[in-house]
């Protein structure tokens, strides 16, 4: 089991959805966050170094067994990459998954997932 984040911009959410639903992924959990990556270091204005704001963005968590890693992670490319791709689309980090527990029935591993 692998644990997919991926941070993107706000507006390519609903065509990540669409390519993950596509894939027949459908169980997503999403979080608004702010954050900063290559997009912009340190700004010099009026002679003072400054640190730009942080960016609105969104997480999406997708908790999967490894079969589905791989077509996961393509949809939430595709979906995600804005205009051929360019600085600030996003990232993806992919952990091992320990354990997944369904509360409802006490299931365990990959048929909790």
């Amino acid at each position: 089991m692998k644990l997919i984040t991926a941070v993107i911009q706000e507006d390519m959410l609903d065509r990540v959805r669409e390519e993950l639903i596509a894939e027949e992924v459908y169980r997503i959990t999403v979080t608004r966050v702010s954050g900063r990556g290559q997009q912009v270091g340190e700004e010099i204005y009026r002679g003072q170094r400054i640190t730009p704001n942080l960016l609105p963005k969104v997480r999406i968590d997708i908790g999967v067994n490894e079969e589905w890693v791989e077509r996961t992670i393509k949809a939430i490319i595709k979906g995600a990459r804005a205009n051929g791709g360019s600085v600030g689309d996003g990232k993806i980090f992919v952990t091992p998954l320990l354990e997944c527990i369904r509360i409802r029935t006490g299931d365990r591993g990959g048929q909790a997932i």
